[in-house]
């Protein structure tokens, strides 16, 4: 039996730190004033504690679950969010909302300078995943939700998650890291620069003063089709393209030959209509900044708190491998918070955290329902 999807949502916009205020960025910077995109699904109890933040991976966006208006494809989680399903929005109110730094309707390099009338461009401060979750803070402060069920996400969205056990554990009762890491690896900090440098030789990218112009649609199509090597396994592309040739060859000696080829070319092209390059590298450079122990070790953040922590990999994710997820739970564990840990059998690789829906529908599904009965007992 199909479950029902959320149907047609819309996306609602929340601007804060208007001037004379101002956001206060980890770099000692001001912002302001900073618009966030968000969407939410379900119904909000009415003591606020159904509450559940849905956090993005890096080229996410607020549009989790249901339709806009129109559309053909649902929100990218959408298999997750709904009445039955992992977050059921006949239980949980859902918020799903698109980061700091971001250009799918948050402030970010693309939106207008006050100072100057013009997109921001490079002028945009250095933003962190902790600045991110800061703005998400803020949000959630205005819906008037004291404390979360949850907050949840995979890969960049798995990093938030950990960014708010550092810093509001007390405005949370759980979370759920998903293929993700305390801090990257210089493998991952090596495929994040390999992606920026591909934007930044592309000549129109200019600097990032490119919004009068063309955009550096290459560099970002490339940067695009390496992380998303990356994002797959060798078993799953060999399993979706083998070494099949593609039936349109053209007579040029470079051209996209193999299956794979034009399959990552596909990727790369539909991603810039999408998506802004000075985007891409501020939140890259995010990524590879963040390490969940920074100040203080992360146990120590975590020591006492009434926290429960489900922690989720896959055995064939090379770029965010299990023993990253294992760390995770070490840390809670010596915080002496209660955590669990399921390493999923799937040959998706990293992308298994957006396919691998039945499995984590189980382990999600019961972990909230422990929360929950926690919660209503507290």
């Amino acid at each position: 039996m199909t479950k029902a999807s959320v149907g047609t949502v819309e996306t609602k916009y929340f601007t804060f730190a208007n001037s004379p205020e101002a956001f206060s960025l980890e770099s000692k910077e001001k912002l302001g004033p900073v618009t966030l995109a968000y969407e939410t699904y379900g119904t909000l109890a009415q003591d606020k504690s159904n509450a559940i933040l849905i956090l993005h991976a890096l080229s996410g966006d607020a549009h989790a679950a249901g339709y806009h208006k129109g559309d053909e494809k649902p929100g990218w989680w959408d298999n997750m969010i709904g009445p039955g399903r992992a977050f059921d929005t006949e239980k949980y109110f859902v918020i799903c909302s698109n980061v700091l730094g971001g250009c799918r309707g948050s402030t970010g390099p693309v939106s207008i300078n006050p100072k100057t009338n013009k997109p921001f461009a490079l002028d945009f401060p250095l933003i962190t995943i902790g600045d991110m979750v800061a703005a998400q803070k803020a949000l959630i402060d205005h819906l008037g939700i004291d404390k979360l069920l949850t907050v949840v996400g995979g890969s960049m969205g798995g990093m938030q998650a950990l960014a708010w056990l550092v810093k509001y554990s007390d405005r949370i009762r759980s979370a759920i890291p998903i293929a993700c890491a305390l801090k990257h690896s210089p493998q991952q900090i090596a495929f994040d620069e390999v992606g920026r440098q591909a934007i930044m030789a592309d000549p129109d990218w200019k600097s990032g003063n490119y919004y009068e112009g063309k955009s550096p649609d290459r560099g970002l199509a490339v940067a695009r089709m390496l992380g998303h090597i990356t994002y797959m396994s060798d078993i799953s592309m060999a399993e979706k393209f083998g070494r099949h040739k593609k039936n349109n060859i053209q007579p040029f000696k470079f051209t996209a030959d193999f299956e794979v080829e034009g399959y990552l070319h596909y990727r790369g092209d539909n991603f810039v209509k999408r998506f802004d390059a000075n985007s891409y590298l501020y939140i890259t450079k995010a990524m590879d900044n963040f390490d969940a122990s920074k100040d203080k070790p992360l146990h120590e953040v975590l020591s006492g708190k009434p926290l429960k922590v489900l922690v989720i990999a896959f055995k064939s994710d090379w770029l965010y491998p299990a023993y990253q997820s294992k760390e995770i739970v070490k840390v809670c564990k010596h915080a002496g918070i209660g955590a669990s840990f399921c390493e999923v059998d799937s040959t998706y690789g990293h992308d298994a955290f957006l396919l691998e829906i039945e499995e984590e529908t189980h382990l999600i599904s019961h972990f909230l329902k422990s929360v929950s009965q926690k919660r209503g007992k507290a």
